[in-house]
């Protein structure tokens, strides 16, 4: 029953906040709780906020674990739907519950039980996807990003909930059109190539194009506050400029990257005016995430390996620490993640973009990584997906590994990339269960 968030030491612990889909007023009821579960009798009363363990390791603080969380995390390999846990504490208090608070309407009863037990019932991702077949709508329904950025949340308990959507959610606010076809990936319906095209790209303004996202963040930061012996943090995403120009000019994924290459190379300018409209529009979405609730944001340029070390400190860097140091100007208490996949060659330039973390791959020793980092910069990272298609032991024993190598504090395990699709899922809860029982 510990997995159980508030219920798990009294019903008392249970916090008084209107939730912003529904309107009752938790503060109007003052009733003696008789809570079968541990027989506490006491009056619902907020409880002190503390900050997240994730935000705490980031910032040097003195932690008794690393933080945990997986790069999707949400997703496919998901099959549990995170209500069985639930079912006996649910039978516990239904009687207490319904006779503390018998001067409420049916309506009542009915709207604080949904507050109460909504965030830990869900439908499994496999049956969302059949409903909602489109990768965008899914991420682009507020309550549909809600469920599915809490799944794992509910299932495993990690220390940073991240929000469910793509890199790309911005383009169409941009005028660029845009899908992610299922079995192809993402589709850029009219690919950039010339100074005209890029003439054309709208700077991005994320109240007006995805107030979903605003108003998704908000939702998950109240739910996730509600777990009061779990804090975890809620994190924010955005893609780098040179990774997203690589899409909107190759006109979706690419093998080579022979066109944004080309471009680069021949006509630099015009790339130039393109990365510089991203950069702009990233850092103020990131403001826009921060001010809507996320407490971390973590910024993906999965494509800027793909440049020589003197291309990146031209194409990457310049824009990166741009967003960077309009942000700290605006949230300078606002921890920001990079993460590049494939970084080995690149990672003391990824260390000068003035982030706070940088996230590794596996393909870094995580010792060597820290140590090439120095110790201003905190970690995550980073075994590799592949390892969780291994035995318990193994997955134990290479959890152990990266931790051990990267010290105590400023570090948050993670993978070296995303959760694979096909992974065990009972392989992901044990990863999570060895991370939470580490101890420094």
């Amino acid at each position: 029953m510990s997995s159980i968030c508030s219920f798990t030491s009294s019903i008392s612990s249970i916090s008084p906040f209107t939730s912003p889909r529904k309107s009752l007023n938790y503060n109007k009821y003052t009733p003696i709780i008789h809570s079968s579960l541990q027989g506490t009798v006491a009056e619902p009363k907020a409880s002190s906020v503390a900050e997240p363990l994730l935000l705490n390791a980031v910032r040097g603080e003195d932690v008794e674990r690393p933080p945990v969380w997986l790069m999707r995390q949400a997703g496919r390999y998901m099959k549990a739907d995170g209500t069985k846990t639930l079912t006996s504490v649910y039978s516990a208090v239904q009687t207490n519950w319904f006779t503390s608070y018998a001067h409420l309407t049916n309506t009542d009863h009915a709207i604080l039980l949904d507050e109460i037990f909504i965030p830990f019932t869900s439908k499994s991702y496999q049956i969302i996807c059949e409903k909602h077949p489109s990768f965008r709508e899914r991420s682009e329904n507020v309550d549909l990003v809600v469920e599915i950025s809490l799944q794992p949340w509910k299932v495993f308990r990690p220390d940073g909930v991240i929000l469910f959507s793509d890199i790309l959610t911005p383009l169409s606010g941009m005028n660029i059109p845009f899908d992610i076809v299922k079995g192809k990936g993402p589709v850029i319906f009219n690919p950039l190539r010339t100074a005209d095209d890029v003439d054309q790209v709208r700077e991005f303004v994320p109240e007006e194009s995805v107030p979903y996202v605003g108003e998704a963040l908000t939702i998950l930061r109240k739910e996730v506050e509600f777990c009061v012996e779990n804090k975890a943090a809620v994190l924010g995403f955005v893609g780098a400029p040179f990774t997203l120009a690589s899409y909107v000019v190759e006109g979706g994924s690419s093998k080579h990257f022979t066109k944004i290459k080309r471009l680069a190379f021949s006509q630099p300018k015009v790339l130039h005016a393109l990365l510089q409209k991203f950069a702009t529009s990233m850092a103020k979405y990131i403001q826009y995430q921060a001010d809507s609730g996320a407490q971390t944001v973590q910024i993906f340029d999965s494509w800027a390996t793909e440049l020589s070390p003197v291309d990146f400190e031209e194409f990457s860097l310049p824009y990166l620490k741009q967003i960077v140091d309009t942000v700290k100007q605006s949230h300078p208490n606002l921890p920001l993640i990079l993460y590049a996949s494939g970084s080995g060659g690149l990672l003391e330039r990824l260390a000068l973009t003035g982030v706070d973390v940088v996230s590794l791959d596996w393909s870094v020793d995580m010792a060597e990584g820290r140590k090439r980092l120095g110790p201003d910069v905190a970690v995550q990272g980073n075994v590799d997906p592949g390892v969780l298609f291994g035995s318990k032991e193994f997955i134990t024993n290479r959890i152990n590994d990266v931790v051990k190598k990267a010290g105590k504090g400023k570090h948050i395990l993670n993978l070296g990339h995303g959760i694979v699709v096909g992974t065990p899922e009972e392989n992901v809860a044990h990863f999570f269960e060895v991370a939470k029982g580490i101890r420094y």
